[in-house]
């Protein structure tokens, strides 16, 4: 007798597990940041760190389930999700076949102070040059979700999703070295920035220090990520 799919599932749920795991940036004190949790692992007897992530659900959408986990485990939501990459290494966990699909997340600083996420202990935000031993292949996760990030910084407003709903061209300036790691003309960036269409002057000013007032700008595409052409 043929077994159904749904009977071969409970009886050997060794066969495939599909999980979703999220890579949530930030950048702080001009440092691009990664949040991680604390989590205990009975496959591999450890505590270490990793990212939020959870397994799929028999009815939910992949989307849904990185929500629903990032939500669960951080507190966060509410924020750019983009899907990243299917990691599926038949070794990848040591003692059953699971694929995970991971995502990215950015999330402005000044928003993460006011989510239940910040002085949990069992979370951190790391700077992504300095990260400690994490799970599975999760540094292999947060690698290719760096490289993701930088490379649509060139092409669509992908860094507005860092900024308040307020800002300098100056402080969106240093959002953009911080990604690329490199300094960058100020005078080519605001010239390139107002070229892309989609910041307006507010009209109103801030003073930073010492220095003269600047002028404070808003994205008029809010939770949108618009490609340049």
């Amino acid at each position: 007798m043929t077994k159904t799919l749904t009977e071969l599932r409970a009886t050997a749920p060794w066969l495939l597990h599909v999980s979703t795991d999220i890579v949530i940036f930030t950048i702080r004190e001009g440092e691009l940041r990664v949040l991680l949790r604390r989590r205990y692992s009975e496959a591999m007897s450890v505590t270490c760190w990793a990212l939020p992530g959870g397994y799929l659900g028999p009815v939910e959408p992949l989307e849904q389930c990185a929500q629903r986990t990032l939500a669960h485990q951080t507190g966060i939501d509410d924020v750019y999700l983009e899907q990243l990459y299917t990691f599926g290494r038949p070794d990848r966990h040591p003692k059953s076949r699971v694929i995970t699909v991971a995502y990215f997340a950015l999330i402005p600083w000044e928003r993460v102070c006011a989510e239940s996420a910040e002085g949990v202990p069992h979370i951190a935000w790391r700077h992504v040059d300095a990260l400690p031993d994490l799970y599975l292949d999760h540094a292999e996760i947060i690698d290719q979700a760096r490289q993701r990030l930088v490379s649509k910084l060139q092409y669509s407003t992908i860094g507005f999703e860092f900024m308040p709903e307020q800002f300098t061209l100056g402080e969106l300036q240093c959002v953009y070295e911080t990604i690329l790691g490199e300094p960058l003309d100020k005078r080519n960036f605001r010239k390139k920035v107002l070229a892309f269409g989609c910041v307006e002057d507010t009209g109103e000013q801030r003073r930073n220090g010492s220095h003269r007032p600047a002028r404070l700008y808003r994205y008029t595409a809010p939770g949108e990520v618009l490609y340049i052409k």
